[in-house]
């Protein structure tokens, strides 16, 4: 199969990959930049990017301090610039916001100021983004884990703001990070991506032929063959791009994914309030014996923590253990992964990935039979 160009709004791009967006900063200027110089669409991380300067935000014992601090309106806007840059014109750029964070709507704002081509957003139904992305030429792609959420989107925008998304991603249970189902649901087949696409593009299709990005599970050529085979626009890989040397997370990051094993990747409860996919590490021990960090609430990351109350009963705090494990702490940090994680074996780099997912393998020559 020749693969198509991915077309999204004024977005046109050759290859149809989306590189997903990671947080805290797994996915920030340096690989989402590389990704787009390669033809695809890169995704900045729009979360606790005041992480990214440390210089230039207050802080309080080392964390950023509330969410202005955290949700940094001048670190996006630099980390957006700076792989704008490393892309040379190429590809495209965007930024990944979850909707459940703190100052959603300014982050939007921010993001749009910062001249990203399209914004993704999903934990949670990002019913205002329209709203509060304004008249920004900017494509809103919301994430979905259903044709029903597509519908109360797509009514809800069309009725309040006169617009449609311009692509949607569906997300399946087998993502990295939050999922939109519960711990139930992501073991049940019926929940499948395979089985999901059908409805959505059916959904898609009653809207006006919205494009459609399949997204969670996604590994190599043969996935996304199989996606657009079923009528999808592209694929959205974010696992994967882990296993890059531009990846924005550290060395011991990327070495905890190297050395994780199948049965090491797991759902955990989350104080945004879905279950989440990751590793079992060190942190996962100390929620069970007692000798977690201490949940502080410094940032105020998610309104659904309520200033530390989900992270209390939870165990830990999101924003904080992301943060640690982007930095390497592999004591103290929550990693994030695909189910897929374990497949990662060796760091590559982007264009090399890329290349891997892209090139057209020629048929083998037919034999003839005596």
């Amino acid at each position: 199969m020749k693969l198509p160009s991915l077309k999204i709004r004024k977005i046109d791009v050759q290859h149809p990959i989306i590189q997903g967006g990671m947080g805290v900063g797994i996915s920030w200027d340096n690989l989402a930049g590389h990704v787009a110089r390669n033809g695809c669409i890169g995704i900045v991380s729009g979360v606790c990017t005041g992480y990214r300067y440390p210089d230039f935000v207050k802080t309080l014992q080392g964390r950023p301090l509330k969410p202005e601090n955290l949700h940094h309106r001048e670190s996006l806007i630099r980390i957006v610039q700076r792989a704008k840059e490393i892309a040379e014109g190429k590809g495209a750029v965007g930024v990944n916001i979850l909707h459940c964070i703190t100052d959603y709507g300014r982050v939007v704002r921010d993001a749009v100021d910062a001249g990203v081509d399209l914004i993704i957003s999903g934990a949670g139904i990002p019913l205002r983004l329209p709203e509060y992305a304004g008249d920004g030429d900017v494509a809103l792609v919301p994430i979905v884990s259903s044709a029903r959420v597509l519908r109360i989107i797509c009514k809800s925008w069309s009725h309040r703001y006169g617009r449609l998304p311009d692509a949607v991603v569906l997300e399946g249970p087998k993502s990295g990070g939050h999922q939109g189902f519960t711990v139930e649901q992501c073991e049940d087949a019926a929940y499948s991506l395979e089985k999901l696409l059908p409805q959505v593009l059916k959904e898609a299709r009653a809207w006006g032929d919205i494009p459609v990005i399949t997204a969670g599970g996604i590994w190599d050529r043969a996935d996304i063959e199989a996606s657009i085979g079923m009528g999808a626009a592209g694929v959205q890989m974010a696992t994967r791009f882990i296993g890059t040397h531009e990846c924005d997370a550290s060395t011991a990051f990327k070495e905890v994914v190297l050395n994780a094993g199948r049965e090491d990747i797991v759902l955990m409860k989350s104080p945004v309030g879905y279950p989440a996919r990751g590793i079992w590490t060190h942190l996962h021990d100390s929620l069970e014996d007692g000798t977690s960090p201490v949940v502080k609430c410094i940032s105020n990351c998610i309104l659904p923590c309520n200033h530390g109350e989900k992270s209390r009963k939870v165990g830990y705090c999101i924003s904080d253990r992301l943060s640690d494990a982007r930095q390497g702490r592999v004591d103290t940090g929550l990693f994030f992964s695909g189910s897929n994680g374990w497949r990662v074996r060796e760091l590559v780099h982007v264009r090399d990935l890329i290349r891997e997912l892209t090139h057209e393998v020629p048929a083998p020559p037919k034999t003839v039979s005596s």
